[in-house]
């Protein structure tokens, strides 16, 4: 019997970007200073596999810092929070418990921090554009007092906004965002208050815009493209819309390969495949890998651009690992 063929078109970029990469190793390099276990508030990055790997080095996620056992010095417990970022409140929790905390908070992610403090010095309000309830926006509205930001999740909400004068407002947005769904909010935003403040630099970061635009030139080549990431993913589930927002005509999220239903794909000749900012490379081997089991596979990599971008570790660990 012939194998089918299957010609795969493999995104580049994909996978782990700079911060993740960053947060990752923080996690190792504090296990290799300090030892387990290492307490980890909320999941260092979305992806399940990267978790299971640090839970077997030591690494033990929490929701909430009262989930960590108290310490006595010279004892005193080790907490990392994610590189998602967290509220003000949580870093002023751990001092005041006297826990030796490292915060792997993606740089990315605390320029919008910085920025949303500065515009709020200047006298503006700040509208948010991002997801109810992930935990970036969470950390971002957390960096103001209640009430200072305003959540915009659709570009309908910019017409239920309050009064609001444009030389009073500004506004920012999450790093994993659609740039395509960002680009329509921000202009219903721009339309309804001409003077708005805006970011000095794009706040959606370079990787999430790089992965989507590999996407947005693979899908409509191909007959299926798979996403690999985890389903609380901001990112990895931005990469299945743009997908499907180019015409291709199905796009999914895997974890890992062995959450494919090949039978679906049976009859297809060729497959996009990428893989979020939080899902090691290794896992989409296994997916070629996985294909070539059922396949005459051809692998051609669509490259749009070469990332170089690196982030220094906290200078706690810097001498570590």
């Amino acid at each position: 019997m012939t194998t089918p063929p299957l010609h795969i078109l493999l995104a580049r970029p994909r996978g782990f970007c700079a911060g993740v990469d960053r947060a990752i190793e923080i996690v190792n390099r504090a296990l290799d200073k300090f030892g387990a276990p290492v307490y980890v508030r909320h999941e260092i990055v979305h992806n399940k596999s990267v978790l299971e790997e640090l839970r077997a080095r030591g690494a033990v996620f929490v929701k909430e810092l009262d989930e960590v056992p108290e310490g006595r010095p010279p004892h005193l417990p080790v907490v990392i929070f994610s590189a998602h970022g967290v509220p003000k409140s949580v870093p002023a929790a751990a001092q005041k418990r006297n826990m030796i905390y490292v915060d792997a908070t993606c740089p990315l992610v605390s320029k919008v921090h910085r920025e949303a403090e500065i515009l709020s010095r200047a006298g503006r309000r700040i509208l948010l554009i991002g997801h109810a309830g992930h935990p970036e926006v969470v950390g971002t509205m957390g960096q103001l007092p209640p009430g200072e930001v305003l959540l915009i999740e659709t570009a309908e909400d910019v017409a239920k906004l309050p009064a609001l004068k444009d030389n009073e407002i500004a506004y920012i947005t999450q790093t994993t965002l659609s740039v395509d769904d960002t680009a329509h909010i921000v202009a219903a935003l721009k339309a309804r208050f001409p003077g708005i403040a805006t970011p000095k630099k794009e706040d959606i970061c370079y990787a999430t815009t790089n992965r989507q635009l590999a996407v947005r030139d693979i899908a409509p080549k191909v007959e299926a493209l798979i996403v690999i990431g985890s389903k609380n993913s901001s990112n990895s589930n931005r990469l299945v819309e743009v997908a499907l927002a180019q015409g291709c005509k199905t796009a999914f999220l895997a974890d890992t390969a062995a959450d494919i239903d090949w039978e679906k794909l049976e009859d297809i000749k060729t497959l996009g495949l990428t893989a979020g900012a939080s899902a090691p490379e290794r896992l989409v081997q296994e997916v070629i890998e996985q294909a070539r089991a059922r396949f005459a596979v051809t692998v051609e990599e669509i490259t749009l651009t070469v990332e170089n971008v690196t982030f220094n570790i906290p200078r706690v660990l810097a001498g570590s690992g």
